[in-house]
């Protein structure tokens, strides 16, 4: 099984926010409101998506007892992802075909959260979340005329919206002013069980991504 080169980061990322923050401030939830950039980071993921932008909200809650060291999270994001345009060749006729894939992103996921929620000005954190993806995705069929690009046959495939099963593994780190913060980070997001968008003979695909973030942040005061 290949593990992805961000997975040991974010473990060696995750022991040395223990290893170098002295121990507990106050305990103090955050609510953090961010603007994202998506990329597709595999094959499968850049065949159908160009890099796309976005926003979310997510939460992150220290339980009593953790010293403000480990929360809890949970958010909702959602991005549009690009056109992109995908060339096949049809086997009788010998037509190139131009398929032209837009795909609506979101995902709503929970998780766990390493890292200090208190007074201190510099809060490094690591994470970790299972989620639901929901895709938008919406399929035309070309088949171009090159000597006359404004005659060229188009055919609307299909527009449908699909669920996956997804996970995510990221660091970041929040710089706490007081009464508000500036939040930003990065996470790896892997997907399964993505409808491929191919007509006939289409089989799932496992896409990934690499999300980059940033936002504001603001203290949940008990």
């Amino acid at each position: 099984m290949r593990v992805h080169p961000m997975l040991p980061v974010a473990l060696l990322f995750a022991g040395g926010v223990l290893a170098t923050v002295p121990t507990a401030h106050a305990a103090t939830p955050r609510a953090s409101i961010y603007v994202m950039r998506l990329d597709p980071v595999d094959r499968v993921a850049r065949d159908f998506a160009k890099s796309g932008w976005g926003g979310g909200i997510d939460v992150s809650w220290p339980p009593q007892g953790t010293e403000g060291l480990f929360s809890v999270i949970g958010g909702l994001e959602a991005a549009s992802l690009l056109s992109k345009v995908k060339t096949f060749q049809d086997q009788t006729t010998l037509l190139r075909i131009e398929q032209h894939t837009d795909q609506f992103y979101s995902r709503f996921f929970v998780g766990a959260e390493l890292g200090p929620h208190g007074n201190g000005f510099l809060e490094p954190y690591a994470n970790a979340a299972v989620a639901l993806v929901v895709y938008g995705i919406s399929t035309d069929v070309v088949i171009p005329n090159d000597a006359n690009p404004d005659n060229s046959i188009k055919q609307h495939l299909s527009s449908k919206t699909e669920a996956a099963f997804g996970w995510s593994a990221g660091t970041g780190v929040n710089l706490n002013f007081g009464r508000w913060g500036i939040d930003g980070g990065a996470r790896f997001l892997k997907q399964y069980g993505v409808p491929q968008q191919l007509g006939n003979g289409a089989v799932t695909i496992q896409p990934s991504y690499v999300q980059y973030r940033l936002g504001v942040s603001l203290p949940i005061r008990n």
